[in-house]
């Protein structure tokens, strides 16, 4: 895989991924920058949200599980020294249906977490990775 990046000028820069998706990255303006985009570390957070719940909406429909909805919030905490790699990662599944069967959902979190998101694995090599399961019905 190869992403290629464009120097726009200041701190901004326009990534361009093989999926042929622009992503434009910036700082805030305490660092040069014009709050024009996302920090790098923050995408490192948006991958592994995206990931995980690309994996779980995958499996559970395998399953034929009635998820109606599901929203994940990705919460971290970063080193204090250079380099400032993310120490602790914490991801809350909610999901919302009718007849929701928490067992079928923690597998699907499970195997994502275990076996499949890529992401999850990468950074559980410089971070505490936790997640958690949260059900409502619809």
């Amino acid at each position: 895989m190869k992403v290629k990046f464009h120097w726009l000028g200041g701190m901004k820069f326009e990534a361009l991924p093989p999926s042929g998706h622009r992503i434009i990255m910036d700082s805030s303006s305490l660092h040069g920058g014009e709050d024009a985009g996302p920090r790098p570390m923050e995408l490192v957070l948006v991958a592994l949200g995206g990931c995980t719940a690309m994996d779980v909406v995958a499996i559970l429909k395998k399953m034929k599980h009635p998820v109606k909805g599901m929203e994940i919030v990705v919460s971290a905490e970063r080193a204090s020294q250079h380099p400032r790699v993310y120490t602790k990662v914490h991801i809350t599944y909610r999901f919302t249906g009718n007849g929701l069967q928490l067992e079928k959902i923690e597998k699907a979190v499970r195997l994502s977490q275990e076996k499949y998101c890529s992401v999850s694995e990468m950074l559980r090599r410089t971070a505490e990775l936790t997640y958690s399961i949260e059900l409502n019905e619809a």
